[in-house]
């Protein structure tokens, strides 16, 4: 299982930290993503990391802005989000699946339920 926390309310500008729990997965070969969805727009993809090697990937939108990084000790996955804009609004997800990084939902079968972030002044 996955679970996504942390969104909440924010000014453009702020940050926020969200967390991807897991459980019940056996990581080793996995690539961790973290995509959003906004209200009548696609899932996309925001920022992925491998969970061996913490090799990170970022959608061009988030980056310079957006850190992903793990704790393999606490089987967590963060991400760090700075300078919010209002177009990054919407509703993040974690998911997870075997092998290298992808950015296609389709490609990841395991799926948490989400978080609304909402940046706005």
């Amino acid at each position: 299982q996955l679970q996504a926390s942390g969104g909440g309310l924010v000014q453009p500008g702020g940050s926020l930290r969200l967390s991807c729990t897991s459980s019940g997965f056996t990581l080793g070969y996995y690539a961790i993503g973290w995509f959003r969805q906004a209200p009548g727009k696609k899932r996309e993809f925001v920022a992925g990391i491998t969970w061996n090697w913490g090799t990170p990937n970022y959608d061009d939108s988030v980056k310079g802005r957006f850190i992903i990084s793990r704790d393999r000790a606490k089987r967590m996955v963060y991400l760090q989000m700075n300078n919010l804009k209002t177009e990054d609004t919407a509703l993040y997800y974690c998911t997870t699946r075997s092998g290298d990084i992808r950015t296609k939902a389709y490609e990841y079968p395991y799926w948490g339920q989400g978080t609304q972030v909402t940046v706005s002044s």
